[in-house]
């Protein structure tokens, strides 16, 4: 893949599928392959107009909206960086962003953004809207001198090492940390995820995660485009169970993917109120968090479609191994499948491989892999050596050669020297039947050193109660793997892409015991 840009990739398939549906607003228009190009080019000349340079970051924060796709690849074509951020985050947290990632422009949606904006005006960065009313209608951009030269773009010709995007970790065991992606690193992982999932142009998707995350943006929307596939957007801007089912039938989806979360609002939705039909998927593709083995086999009793578990980090712009299609070879529950389009390895502190079945750091290296943390030296220095990047993921292989992940080397409970993985103890919890949500974590201990608590939502109409919960346990799990502590509680704080953050899980109830509160959030 050495050599290819995104950009490139796209202009292939729209060469080739011109004429075909690309990207749907359900309920309101739909757009092809060749009228997306238009937009696009038409968007990029703008910017280029406006005095955006090649290098130069652009922050998005947008809902799941069609303006958001196009004014992405309308930045990268200009040879720019684009910078998705979370519309949802508070003056502070955009300020941080917009600052850390040196922000030129900051676009939004036409009503605009009240909190991004106050961030944009105190460090003095532009602002400009972006607008698309139908499928006819020419984007509303409010860049100021943007007129002239309307063919401007085509006069830059996207390079394989341009930074196209630049996202920031969860910063759920740390402080986030920003990764630029480029050109190939897009192209490499939208090819990868492409192979392993067999995409083309008979497929069709609804996009359920949020687009600046790099699940939504890679696995759903870019591997969708670089196939020639459909893609359809929700017409709220967001994922909603009432309307998902319908949109994946009327869009004739074949597949979808979702994090852990999402899957277990669907799979409650089914119980409480099943559609009277569901489409015929290929696969359903699970990521970003560990998904239970009981949760993965309610899915495919309920909707009759193989569920994927993969493996995925930002750094290595999303995908890194995957259980394959049936057709490949077989899905392993509890494991997140073979390596895609990249090297794996399990490495000693002294970065020597391990034998299978040994356990270790994990370790990745390839194409789709960031070259280093922008203006982290400390962190580049502990996170890239001997040539890998090591994701900070404790794992080993089987004798299959499928990698299976213990959890994060900082969220390893190191009880009296027994190394505990919080994600077995979620898997032996989200299997009990009045369990709806679960997670385990390590807090301190003046014995152990660290001891096992854990937090549980019940399912709706559920009386469980503590000692319920410590008795299921107590029978699936060894003696020193059983949580000392429960709290039964209404929400668990959660990163916008759905991931459970255990660190702050701990934070908050250990918070509560200390004060002697009620242990709910929103208490």
């Amino acid at each position: 893949m050495e050599g290819v840009t995104l950009i490139g990739l796209l202009n292939q398939v729209t060469d080739q599928f011109s004429s075909k549906r690309a990207l749907s607003v359900s309920g309101k228009f739909d757009l092809t392959y060749s009228r997306i190009h238009e937009l696009v080019e038409r968007a990029a000349s703008r910017l280029v107009a406006a005095g955006i340079n090649p290098g130069d970051v652009v922050a998005l924060t947008f809902p799941n909206t069609v303006e958001f796709v196009i004014m992405f690849l309308a930045v990268i074509r200009a040879r720019a960086t684009a910078a998705p951020l979370n519309a949802a985050y508070t003056p502070d947290e955009f300020e941080f962003y917009l600052s850390d990632s040196e922000s030129k422009l900051l676009l939004t949606p036409g009503e605009g953004n009240a909190a991004a904006q106050a961030a944009a005006s105190k460090l003095n960065i532009s602002h400009a809207t972006a607008t698309l009313l139908d499928a006819d209608s020419e984007l509303t951009l409010s860049l100021a001198h943007s007129e002239s030269d309307t063919n401007a773009v085509s006069k830059l010709t996207n390079d394989p090492s341009d930074v196209a995007l630049f996202l920031h970790t969860s910063g759920t065991t740390s402080r986030p940390k920003g990764v630029p992606l480029t050109q190939n690193n897009l192209a490499a992982s939208v090819s990868n995820i492409k192979s392993v999932y067999k995409l083309t142009e008979s497929d069709s998707t609804v996009i359920v995660l949020p687009l600046f995350h790099v699940h939504g943006m890679l696995a759903g929307l870019l591997s969708s485009f670089a196939a020639g596939a459909a893609v359809t957007l929700p017409a709220a801007g967001r994922f909603s169970a009432s309307t998902f089912w319908q949109d994946m039938i009327k869009y004739n989806a074949t597949w979808y993917t979702a994090v852990p979360t999402i899957h277990q609002i669907v799979l409650d939705r089914h119980v409480a109120k099943p559609e009277p039909v569901y489409p015929k998927l290929r696969f359903i593709r699970s990521c970003s968090a560990s998904l239970a083995p009981v949760i993965l086999s309610r899915l495919e009793e309920a909707f009759g479609a193989p569920v994927l578990e993969a493996y995925a980090m930002t750094e290595a712009t999303h995908l890194m191994s995957s259980n394959p299609l049936p057709e490949d070879g077989p899905h392993k529950p509890g494991s997140v499948g073979r390596p895609v389009g990249q090297e794996i390895a399990i490495l000693d502190e002294i970065g020597v491989p391990q034998e299978g079945g040994a356990k270790g750091e994990v370790c990745i290296r390839g194409p789709n892999v960031t070259k280093g943390y922008k203006n982290n030296p400390e962190a580049n220095k502990s996170a890239f050596l001997f040539g890998w990047f090591h994701t900070g993921d404790t794992g080993y292989f089987d004798s299959d050669g499928y990698l299976h992940l213990v959890g994060r080397i900082k969220e390893l409970i190191n009880r009296g020297g027994e190394k505990i993985s919080p994600i077995e103890v979620d898997a032996v919890l989200l299997s009990h039947p009045d369990i709806a949500q679960a997670v385990a974590f390590g807090v301190p201990d003046d014995k152990y050193g660290e001891e096992i608590n854990c937090a549980i939502i019940p399912r709706e109409g559920s009386n469980i109660d503590e000692e319920e919960v410590l008795r299921f346990c107590k029978k699936n799990l060894a003696a020193f793997k059983v949580p000392k502590r429960v709290f039964i509680t209404n929400e668990l704080p959660k990163t916008a892409s759905g991931k459970i953050q255990r660190r702050i899980v701990s934070e908050h109830f250990l918070a509560q015991v200390s004060a002697a509160k009620v242990p709910k959030f929103g208490a």
